[in-house]
């Protein structure tokens, strides 16, 4: 399971060494903020894996992590198993077009992307977690009338 943290100008993919391992990635994943365009849950992160692993390390099914390329783009993937996750496209960054990340925390992440946040790091959970929730009103449903004769 990834780390995520975030802070005004960032948001970076903490790895643990067996993931920077398998991904074949030397550090930390950090993207500038302002080149996230989109952020989409899923349910099935499998579904939007694209092209072929160069470098990294697959085994289907169970694991897809490292860069992926495929007809002009490139991919950052880390998913394991058949597991929710998260899928962000990316704009103007020099290394990669989507992250597709598979974590329990893609809706704090797309919370926590709404939010001001401080200049310090924090996990994406912490961030979401002081965020004011909005609450809806529930929706009444029209109460039936007898129709005239």
């Amino acid at each position: 399971m990834v780390t995520l943290l975030l802070d005004q100008t960032q948001l970076e993919i903490v790895l643990s060494p067996v993931e920077r391992a398998m991904a074949f990635h030397r550090g930390n994943v950090r993207i500038v903020r302002d080149h996230i365009v989109r952020v989409q849950l899923t349910d099935d992160a499998w579904t939007w894996l694209r092209g072929v692993r160069s470098p990294g390390t697959h085994i289907p099914g169970v694991l897809a992590a490292g860069t992926w390329r495929a007809a002009g783009t490139t991919d950052f993937v880390l998913i394991r198993r058949h597991r929710p996750g998260v899928v962000i496209d990316l704009e103007g960054d020099d290394d990669y077009q989507r992250l597709i990340l598979s974590t329990r925390h893609g809706l704090a992440l797309t919370q926590a992307l709404r939010l001001e946040v401080s200049d310090e790091p924090a996990e994406v959970t912490d961030i979401a977690s002081t965020a004011p929730v909005r609450t809806q009103k529930p929706r009444r449903r029209p109460v039936p009338r007898p129709r005239p004769a």
